[in-house]
């Protein structure tokens, strides 16, 4: 499917005022820093999760499952879930192998194994950023497997951040650094169209029905 022409198609069904948002906020969205979520338990930091990487422009989620399901409080999100792509993997190392093999380096947020500290750490490549469970942090596969580990200095008794706010800190400081870096961080055009039709799909309650009728149509024209 041509995710361009699609999503000119699908437009015609949008509010003025949405169409005007997605075009002003897709090209600044990027997929440099994918995170990367431990089996999250809570569904108020999968919901607080969510709304932090949609504000830092990054847009996806791969939340790695076990025992819980990630199911954000839409309440929370504030309506975050229409704009970021939530991808679920099973929870193990062969998810984030199959991470790395698309070409992202894995980054283990947690203060062991002589982890760089936030603000010295130079993003130079695609990052994928693993957060642990809430009681039990990063767990020890995955720190071991990682091929670098990051930490938010503390400056305080308390040791440790809740993982939603762990979260928000590491992406709104990768995003500063990637708007200071010159990195081309921002997705190719491919990506950008299809996120696009993603968009506009879910900003209508009848998207996904248009869009099936619409590759109906473009199957039997052809």
């Amino acid at each position: 499917m041509n995710h361009e022409h699609a999503f000119h198609y699908i437009k015609q069904f949008l509010t003025d005022e949405r169409l005007a948002k997605i075009e002003h906020y897709a090209p600044e969205s990027s997929d440099f820093v994918l995170p990367v979520m431990e089996d999250i338990f809570q569904f108020r930091n999968a919901a607080a999760i969510v709304r932090s990487v949609e504000a830092c422009g990054f847009h996806k989620i791969v939340a790695m499952e076990s025992e819980n399901e990630f199911n954000p409080n839409l309440r929370v999100t504030k309506g975050a879930e229409t704009w970021v792509e939530v991808e679920k993997l099973p929870h193990n190392l062969e998810s984030l192998k199959q991470i790395k093999n698309r070409g992202y380096k894995i980054l283990a947020v947690s203060p062991e194994n002589n982890a760089t500290m936030l603000p010295d750490y130079e993003i130079k490549e695609p990052v994928a950023l693993v957060f642990g469970t809430e009681k039990e942090g990063v767990t020890e596969e995955i720190l071991e497997f990682a091929d670098e580990t990051l930490a938010i200095p503390m400056y305080g008794f308390t040791r440790s951040f809740n993982v939603s706010v762990a979260a928000a800190i590491c992406f709104y400081e990768l995003k500063q650094k990637l708007i200071k870096s010159g990195l081309d961080y921002k997705l190719s055009e491919e990506k950008l169209w299809q996120m696009k039709l993603r968009w506009a799909v879910n900003s209508i309650a009848s998207g996904p029905q248009i869009l099936e009728k619409y590759q109906r149509e473009q199957i039997t024209s052809s």
